[in-house]
């Protein structure tokens, strides 16, 4: 059964900034392609053609994040730093999660892999609360 079709799916909308929308829906990036869904074993986010998915054992951590600078948060992005990982939608918030094997999410082929992913969703402490049960992280 689908993510998206599973009852005890919780499914998180991301807020869209206004001023970047034009260039997001550019690469395909639109409300109705950008979403994060967390079922009780499965996180998946679709962010227009990019998708990062991986089971919420994996999952170590998240926290509440931002605000950033829009050159280091608007679309799908890749930390040069970290290599972490990047679903941004506005400058004003987001949530981080870190994993402990990396996932792929950037590229079609899955080379590059991120040990991070922050997504700018439009419930972020909903969506903190929702990953720290399901996956059984304490607080």
């Amino acid at each position: 059964m689908s993510e998206e079709r599973n009852p005890e799916a919780q499914r998180f909308t991301f807020r869209f900034q206004p001023l970047y929308m034009p260039m997001l829906a550019a690469v395909g990036v639109t409300p109705a392609t950008a979403h994060v869904v967390v079922t009780d074993d499965r996180f998946v986010a679709r962010f227009g053609p990019w998708l990062c998915s991986t089971a919420l054992a994996n999952i170590v951590d998240v926290c509440a994040t931002g605000p950033y600078a829009a050159v280091k948060a608007i679309g799908a992005r890749m930390s040069m730093t970290d290599r972490g990982l990047t679903f941004g939608t506005t400058t004003e918030a987001g949530a981080c999660l870190t994993f402990d094997h990396p996932v792929t999410g950037l590229d079609p082929l899955g080379v590059l892999r991120h040990p991070g992913l922050t997504v700018t969703v439009d419930d972020i402490d909903g969506f903190v609360a929702a990953i720290r049960s399901r996956a059984a992280l304490s607080r």
